[in-house]
């Protein structure tokens, strides 16, 4: 599993193991995560912020209400953003505030507010982590769902030797990555993607296709990969590289297509059609390429495989399915047939002929239509940003 995508925050409060923080925060950018880093003021004695910006590339938060800036509410924004919250280290005095719900730092009022798990890698004097106070405070985070690193033993910076240290930064990025794999929304169901578009061969050398990139479904499949899925992403011909941390079928042909979907389909909680298979194939395929001559050529075509079509004949009503309605004119009305005669439960339309919609661009503008007459508008956004906006939607109002 790699952590592409996933959004973390970084805590780092007041101890000599802060130095190590650097690393961690290293080994999770490397890893693909998004890493914004929070610090106590104590913290900040141990190490500059300006190293985990270096890191980073993004500026370090310390204060609640920073000089000269009006920030009101961004607790609420940092308690919301991340997928996972990371304290390391997490001193005594720190556990302390969390478990009693004493927001006496802009990290601690962000742990206070948010609904995310939370890791705490804790760092302190052999005697401080025996206290049995602390101890106390440990076991009432840890019925609160809290995940704690363990504590390695060994020689302290107070020339004292016990169990205390904080975990190696690997040990912790393992920790991570072990939390963000059995956790999310998604997580324990099984979603297919399709994405990209389908070539039907003319001739050896030439094809009918269209100008899908398959960006729209590899966002899809990165963020249902994101919220703990399963993801068999099946895609056509498409310029871009497999996504890490699920499986990925590359396809031709719309047949191909509706093979590796139906192949797919029984074990599956989503489906999601963001692919722009064929909807014509020519009735025969010349054996050899084709000579360029002065006379017309009459290409004679036949209509593909519809594949939604033949997915609703095994609909499942424990199984939610979104198809894509790509239009260029009466736009939701003939994508609303579409939901009805093929039985999905959203269909997710654009047109083609708008600006920073439809194929080759990296920003989308969408509809969802649901089944039970809900319409719901996008902001015009980043195809990856669009993405997250689906699953949200989907998510939130289910089937």
């Amino acid at each position: 599993m790699t952590l592409t995508n996933r959004k973390i925050i970084l805590g780092v409060t007041g101890g000599i193991a802060a130095y190590k923080s650097a690393y961690l925060a290293r080994l999770l950018v490397k890893a693909g995560a998004e890493v914004q880093v929070i610090m106590t003021e104590a913290g900040t004695k141990f190490i500059t912020p300006l190293t985990f910006e270096s890191l980073t590339g993004r500026e370090v938060a310390v204060e609640m209400f920073p000089a000269g800036r009006y920030i009101a509410t961004h607790h609420i924004v940092f308690a919301e953003w991340p997928d996972l919250i990371v304290v390391a280290p997490a001193t005594a005095d720190f556990i302390a505030q969390v478990a009693h719900g004493h927001c006496a730092s802009l990290l601690a009022t962000v742990l206070c507010a948010t609904h995310r798990k939370v890791v705490l890698a804790p760092a302190m004097n052999e005697g401080m982590w025996a206290n049995p106070i602390v101890q106390k405070n440990v076991a009432a985070l840890k019925e609160h769902e809290y995940i704690f690193a363990g504590v390695g033993v060994g020689e302290m910076a107070c020339r004292s030797y016990g169990a205390g240290r904080m975990a190696e930064p690997q040990e912790i990025f393992d920790l991570i990555e072990q939390t963000l794999q059995s956790s999310g929304p998604l997580s324990g169901k099984k979603v297919i993607v399709t994405a990209g578009p389908c070539r039907e061969a003319i001739d050896p050398v030439r094809f009918i296709s269209n100008r899908s990139s398959g960006k729209m479904g590899f966002a899809l499949a990165r963020e249902a990969e994101r919220l703990g899925a399963a993801v068999t992403l099946i895609s056509g011909p498409v310029s871009l590289p497999d996504p890490d941390g699920m499986q990925v079928v590359r396809v031709e042909t719309t047949d191909q297509m509706a093979q590796a979907v139906m192949a797919e389909l029984p074990q599956a909680d989503y489906l999601i059609m963001a692919a722009a298979p064929a909807d014509h194939r020519p009735m025969t395929a010349a054996a050899q390429k084709m000579k360029k001559g002065t006379e017309a050529i009459r290409l004679e075509l036949t209509p593909t495989i519809d594949i939604l079509k033949q997915v609703s004949t095994t609909r499942d009503e424990g199984r939610v399915d979104v198809g894509f309605s790509l239009e260029t004119e009466n736009d939701l009305e003939n994508s609303r047939k579409k939901l009805i005669e093929k039985r999905l439960d959203y269909i997710v339309v654009n047109n083609a002929l708008e600006p920073g919609a439809g194929f080759d661009v990296d920003t989308n503008r969408v509809t969802i239509l649901s089944r039970n007459g809900k319409t719901t508008r996008l902001e015009p956004a980043a195809k990856d940003i669009v993405a997250h906006g689906i699953w949200e939607h989907l998510l939130r109002h289910g089937a």
